[in-house]
């Protein structure tokens, strides 16, 4: 098909750029394999062998790869090109041949016309050519601005042919329409001109322009009496007296002006846009910075052997620049997952009065919404909006606190903030350095400024604890 090479590319480039996000020791280990493989299995390794190993690993089953997605969208924009372009071939058409019965259609703008739309087809190619985008601002409408720098670079050769395309329908409405019309009517056609120039001057310029189809229809190639019998004069009083069928004799030469210099241009110019495209596509696939990677992780093996550096020891800083802080003073206390159900908690976390909310753990969504509800009606009416929601230390952070704690950001007050305060299994002691950790990276995961973490002060457990009612 024609558009294999540009679905290629686009293909292979959505997939470079997904593969942005996993780990180059896992892309070398997954692309080596794939190349050893092809080598056992006596295949060569290309970008379309390899595009096909990815489907069958990651599954995509009948979905639609995004370079056919691509090509869809744009095929979409050619036809919407092709519509406005047939809707003015007509009238622009209707508007050139527009007679009253009085002024005679005008050959020499006619021609200027043709010239002037001659010019734009022109100036399409060349700014596809030196990658300009006149058409930025409707790519931005039609939200085909990218940051992958290879559609980037196809964009201008797309929009070329989108607008030689809607040029080709733009030509082949107006010819059909000029044909219609000297069918239906008797058209007037004559020249006129403000400069002063002579007939066989004329003569000489429109024999010019018929010279490419004056050997296959001699009637098409004006004769120097019919240019010196249909000049005309707008400001003279009355028409030379001359036979009223010569002035429509003009119209074979009109035809084939329309169909040789507006009609066949933009069919060619679109083929040659077409080319242009399969050229550059494959272009930028051999060029491509992801293409290069590909290569050279399916030619280096994965594993070099004598190493002279044992990095065993080597282990990665897992502290992070978030600290413990200090528990606020604030009656919303929210137990997670069951944190708080002790007889007693530390009296670092007592305020008077106090109401423990439970969520997470065996508590169901609606529950969990509830809580946020009743959590945010209070911090409603706090000078501080601060909330301690209490875990278990040694049971890590989960998705689904997390998805709460989400929650809690979008729907509590402005300004309101948490603080996590893991605790540890006896309240006379504190959580284990190596538990906090990962919490603290857990409130680094949150929206900047909502989550802070706190330990609380170990004490002995009283009988006389303050009463706290839960929910």
């Amino acid at each position: 098909m024609a558009n294999n090479s540009l679905r290629l590319l686009l293909d292979f480039d959505d997939r470079i750029q997904r593969d942005r996000e996993q780990p180059p020791a896992f892309l070398h280990r997954r692309d080596r394999r794939f190349a050893l493989d092809c080598q056992q299995q006596g295949i060569t390794p290309g970008a379309g062998q390899w595009l096909a190993h990815m489907d069958r690993l990651s599954g995509s089953g009948g979905d639609v790869n995004p370079g056919t997605r691509e090509l869809q969208r744009w095929q979409q924009i050619n036809t919407g090109f092709a519509v406005v372009g047939s809707i003015f071939g007509i009238i622009t058409m209707l508007g050139l041949l527009f007679y009253d019965g009085g002024q005679r259609i005008n050959i020499t703008v006619f021609l200027a016309f043709v010239l002037l739309h001659l010019l734009l087809a022109l100036a399409t190619t060349t700014q596809a050519l030196i990658g300009w985008q006149p058409w930025a601002w409707l790519a931005r409408r039609l939200k085909l601005d990218t940051l992958s720098p290879t559609k980037t670079r196809l964009q201008p050769l797309f929009m070329a042919r989108a607008a030689h395309n809607g040029g080709a329908a733009f030509a082949v409405t107006g010819l059909l329409t000029l044909l219609a019309m000297v069918v239906v009517q008797d058209l007037a056609f004559g020249w006129s001109t403000t400069l002063d120039t002579a007939s066989a001057s004329y003569h000489g310029l429109v024999n010019t322009i018929a010279t490419p189809w004056a050997w296959l229809w001699q009637a098409a190639s004006p004769s120097p009496e019919l240019v010196e019998a249909t000049r005309f004069f707008r400001a003279a009083p009355a028409t030379p007296a001359i036979d009223p069928a010569r002035w429509g004799q003009w119209w074979p030469f009109v035809t084939m002006v329309w169909f040789f210099w507006v009609l066949l241009p933009r069919l060619t110019l679109w083929a040659a846009s077409q080319l242009l495209l399969q050229s550059q596509a494959r272009t930028l696939l051999a060029r491509h910075p992801g293409m290069q990677a590909l290569q050279y992780r399916m030619e280096t093996p994965t594993l070099d052997t004598g190493s002279g550096h044992n990095d065993a020891s080597d282990l990665p800083d897992t502290h992070t620049l978030a600290r413990p802080q200090t528990i606020p003073v604030t009656p919303v206390l929210i137990g997670w997952a069951g944190a708080g159900d002790e007889p007693a908690m530390p009296a670092s976390l007592h305020a008077e009065p106090f109401q423990l909310l439970k969520a997470g753990g065996r508590a169901s969504l609606a529950e969990d919404e509830a809580v946020l509800t009743r959590a945010a009606n209070q911090l409603a009416a706090l000078d501080t909006p601060e909330a301690i929601v209490l875990s278990k230390s040694w049971e890590p952070p989960t998705g689904e606190l997390y998805d709460f704690l989400t929650a809690a950001h979008d729907s509590w007050p402005a300004g309101a903030r948490i603080v996590i305060v893991p605790l540890a299994a006896q309240p006379d002691r504190q959580p284990a350095e190596h538990l906090i950790q990962p919490w603290l990276r857990f409130t680094e995961r949150l929206p900047d400024g909502f989550a802070t973490l706190a330990l609380p002060t170990p004490d002995n457990p009283t009988a006389d604890a303050p009463r706290r009612t839960q929910s």
